[in-house]
């Protein structure tokens, strides 16, 4: 008991030094010399490993960029100055998948435990970006006098449109796409804050609502013993809530499956995430129960989905047609061992490192003999750039798919292979993903030498198998509708209620025609 108290003492002793060697890093100027190093570690990494670099920018254009950086690099900066410097430069790539990680400050234990005891500053309220503004969009907790539809104008007296426009340039969409960018800077704005500001216990707001602007001062609140209580218990998950893949921190379902009409002939699947987990049956269960109601319809919403597994959408797109298919083009590579390359390690602990250690000479040996070199370029072997059969249980009545700008990757792939095959009508917006493909699937992150900041570079190209339209665009929808994402208040769902107009219409046209 003595020595297992004392190894405990040593590991807790140990990760309180990490914790510090940590944050005092980040606190720490790098010289000139060693930021301009990472630069041209950088650009040469993207080079060798990324297959598409110069898809969306010229080879000269780019060149350019990395060597005027390193030219207004002339004083010492930290590491996360660093990264504000250097990840626009990285976005410029114009490619979504692509981009420069910065570094987060960790906690300490005991910081740890007082923050597990409250609740998120920012979280308090739930927040909607609309150009160079930020608008509360519902005050959740009826904190202070902060109504829906409230202006933030400045957070701690640093302008907020200053802000968004800074944190907007540390990514792109893919090529000219116009939708993406204003869903992720929805979704990392307060993120990129607290990398800034660390986390906070309390924030002046300077808002303004009825033309009236006021100065209001928001606190970290402390969780209810209730909320305390329910964060300590380990939920139990049902095979149901599994095969639905139940997220018991938001308390909602990755995959969702209903019927929108009394006589189930309009069905709907909802998938925020192609994570695959328990997809196979998810959907064997779903089209199933489709088949047997006899539905005439299906809308299929990946709004606001940004991608996941090629395997998930593979089975996904068997149960939509009723053809042998093939949904991507073999995978493209810089070089024979670029696959090899992929993050095998990152990511597990020291003793899941060692129990893996064993499979690694396989990995490296069936990532080599899985590529292949065709007409001077370099593929990698896969069995979801084969043709694949189509279910028993296919559905073939009519499709609806719903798509926006946060239908990413994964979700445009399917889009537009559904939209060239006209087996779907794609109703919405454009979506954030490339109709013509994306550099994906597996990555190499790279960390810079001086700076650690990490750079995940995508090691395929994955393109669906169709004609290729060259407009540098999302999946441009059949129907383009305006999502209502400018009316902060409105929680109507417009292209929802278009399509069931649609499928209403379509009904009564047929009904006259018996």
């Amino acid at each position: 008991m003595i020595r297992y108290a004392f190894f405990l003492l040593l590991l807790f002793v140990l990760s309180c030094q990490s914790v510090r060697k940590h944050n005092a890093f980040l606190d720490r100027e790098i010289p000139v010399a060693k930021l301009r190093s990472d630069v041209d570690f950088t650009y040469d990494k993207l080079k060798r490993f990324h297959p598409h670099l110069y898809w969306y920018i010229s080879k000269d254009t780019l060149d350019y960029k990395f060597d005027s950086i390193k030219n207004t690099i002339t004083l010492p900066m930290r590491p996360n100055d660093f990264y504000f410097k250097l990840a626009p430069v990285v976005a410029s790539v114009n490619e979504g998948h692509l981009r420069l990680r910065p570094i987060f400050r960790q906690s300490s234990r005991k910081e740890e435990k007082a923050l597990k005891d409250k609740k998120p500053l920012f979280g308090m309220m739930e927040y909607r970006i609309v150009g160079d503004r930020l608008f509360v969009r519902e005050n959740k907790q009826n904190f202070a006098t902060i109504k829906a539809g409230t202006e933030i104008l400045k957070i701690n007296g640093d302008s907020v449109a200053d802000l968004i426009s800074k944190y907007n340039s540390l990514s792109s969409s893919d090529g000219e796409n116009k939708t993406f960018q204003k869903y992720y800077i929805n979704q990392a704005f307060f993120s990129l804050y607290t990398l800034e500001h660390g986390f906070l216990d309390s924030a002046r707001l300077t808002t303004q609502c009825d033309n009236q602007i006021s100065e209001i001062i928001i606190r970290r609140q402390k969780k209810s013993d209730s909320e305390i209580t329910k964060d300590k218990e380990t939920p139990k998950i049902t095979m149901v809530e599994k095969v639905q893949d139940y997220d018991a921190a938001s308390n909602t379902y990755n995959r969702s499956f209903k019927f929108l009409d009394k006589d189930s002939t309009v069905a709907y699947i909802k998938v925020k995430s192609f994570t695959a987990t328990y997809s196979k049956k998810f959907y064997k269960d779903t089209f199933a129960k489709i088949k047997k109601a006899n539905a005439g319809y299906l809308i299929l919403d990946i709004r606001d989905n940004l991608g996941g597994s090629l395997a998930e959408i593979n089975n996904l797109y068997s149960y939509l047609t009723d053809q042998q298919f093939t949904l991507i083009k073999p995978l493209e590579m810089t070089s024979r061992t670029s696959g090899m390359h992929q993050n095998y390690f990152r990511g597990q602990t020291w003793l899941e490192g060692i129990l893996s250690a064993a499979g690694y000479p396989f990995f490296l040996a069936g990532n080599y003999f899985l590529s292949k070199k065709q007409d001077e370029r370099y593929y990698f072997r896969d069995f979801i750039s084969k043709p694949t059969k189509p279910k028993s249980g296919a559905f073939l009545g009519k499709i609806y798919v719903l798509v926006n700008g946060g239908s990413f990757s994964a979700s445009s792939i399917i889009s537009a292979k559904l939209k060239y095959e006209k087996r779907a009508t794609i109703v919405g917006e454009e979506t954030g993903g490339a109709n013509d493909g994306t550099v994906s699937g597996v990555n190499n992150t790279v960390t810079l030498p001086n700076s650690k900041l990490t750079l995940p570079i995508g090691l395929f190209v994955i393109r669906p198998d169709i004609g290729f339209d060259n407009k540098n665009r999302g999946v441009l929808p059949d129907v383009p509708l305006d999502t209502g994402f400018t009316d902060i208040l409105s929680r109507d769902d417009r292209v929802l209620s278009w399509v069931m107009d649609d499928i209403a219409f379509r009904k009564e046209v047929a009904g006259r025609s018996r």
